[in-house]
């Protein structure tokens, strides 16, 4: 083999893998809410305080890599990522077997832990797909974000078999086998050859201008919004065709949240063998996200808005890797500072979101004009703040198309930065 060029078939493969087994962390504990309320008598509130703690941390460790990246070796961090997710996951199952007087602590001990996973694999994988030799990164970076999509799918899909065959009170052996999985990912990345990411860092440091920092921050706003259209819909529409389309639960799992892992896989997959230019896939994207959104929110039939629910995840698909592609090719050597800020931008989005499409449906199910237009309607006052909240996600990314648009003209105008 020639040593002067390493051959990194292995070291995509294995930041697939890693890519795939980190989408138990979003997708799994949303899944066990219930069973976690039911066996331990945890509270709504608590529990939710579980998915804030998650997307915090993330950006806490976004945060942190793009002011101190230098500080790192991104490498050995990579390649430690994996263990650390499972680590996580144990304490998370085990916490509450052992010990379920304290089962709160262990659940939040283990968030905590495999959040921190979650924010470096953001940071780092990314960045080493992209420094990776490729004739077309545009195609490695999207089949990434795919292989992750289409891991949300599997996880749901296992999720819900296994909890029906086994039962809810045996979840905690589906988190250990899921603990197992990375630990595949771990083994891959310290048998692979890693690319030199720091180098690429420090060259797009040196070059840099004001130019650049709006660029820079132009592409954060952008994954923002469009991290926002895409997590607002993802952590809603189970309970959305649930509960505001009567659409039965298992049901919408399976049809509503695993068909929108789905068409986000697929969409991805399908840009990384055909697509070229991503700006109108960007506008695109955007433009027809809040259509969606708008479609869900008014639509009174059943069917459509559920139809409009899943194809989010269509148009969203790109909005997040598609910026990232955008500031590989305009942006060069941004490096893992670069990286983590979009990915700063992204966990930002995805956690204000879902918080206030929360906010909204709990707040006009309560008010008065929820109870006038429920008796018009003919619909709960549920079903009346569940909608309002859809109405609201459309805000997000009627808001992204304004940027993407300011984002398109300035980089017509800065080919480079």
């Amino acid at each position: 083999m020639n040593q002067g060029k390493p051959n990194y078939k292995l070291t995509k493969l294995a930041c697939y893998t890693a890519s795939f087994t980190m989408s138990s962390i979003f997708c799994v504990p949303p899944l066990l809410f219930v069973t976690l309320r039911d066996m331990y008598d945890i509270s709504y509130t608590l529990l939710g305080t579980l998915v804030l703690t998650n997307f915090f941390t993330q950006l806490t460790v976004d945060l942190i890599f793009t002011a101190f990246s230098k500080h790192f070796n991104a490498r050995k961090v990579l390649r430690v990522m994996p263990l650390i997710t499972s680590a996580g996951l144990g304490i998370y199952a085990l916490t509450p077997t052992f010990f379920p007087q304290i089962a709160y602590a262990g659940l939040l001990i283990g968030t905590v832990i495999f959040s921190v996973a979650a924010g470096l694999s953001e940071v780092l994988i990314s960045p080493a797909i992209a420094a990776i030799p490729s004739d077309n990164p545009q195609r490695d970076m999207s089949l990434l974000h795919s292989v992750y999509a289409f891991g949300v799918f599997s996880m749901v899909v296992i999720s819900t078999v296994f909890l029906k065959l086994f039962g809810t009170q045996n979840w905690m052996y589906l988190v250990l086998f899921l603990a197992l999985l990375p630990i595949i990912a771990a083994l891959l990345l310290m048998l692979s050859p890693m690319p030199n990411m720091e180098a690429a860092e420090e060259q797009g440091t040196a070059k840099r201008t004001k130019t650049r920092t709006v660029g820079l921050l132009l592409c954060a706003a952008c994954i923002f919004f469009g991290s926002c259209a895409e997590n607002g819909m993802a952590n809603w529409i189970s309970g959305y065709v649930e509960n505001a389309l009567g659409v039965d639960k298992a049901v919408g799992d399976i049809l509503g949240m695993a068909m929108f892992a789905v068409l986000l896989g697929l969409a991805r997959i399908l840009y990384a063998r055909y697509g070229k230019n991503i700006d109108p896939i960007l506008l695109i994207g955007m433009i027809c996200a809040a259509v969606c959104y708008l479609i869900a929110g008014l639509s009174t039939n059943v069917i459509v808005a559920f139809i409009a629910c899943i194809f989010v995840g269509l148009f969203a698909s790109m909005l997040w890797p598609g910026v990232l592609i955008a500031m590989e090719e305009r942006i060069p050597g941004a490096g893992v500072a670069g990286f983590a800020l979009m990915a700063a931008g992204g966990d930002l989005g995805a956690s204000v979101s879902p918080q206030l499409l929360g906010i909204v449906i709990d707040r006009v199910s309560a008010s008065e004009i929820a109870a006038e237009l429920s008796v018009k309607l003919n619909l709960t006052t549920e079903q009346i703040g569940l909608k309002a909240g859809m109405l609201v996600g459309a805000v997000f990314p009627i808001i992204g198309t304004v940027l993407v648009i300011l984002f398109i003209r300035f980089f017509k105008k800065h080919k480079t930065c």
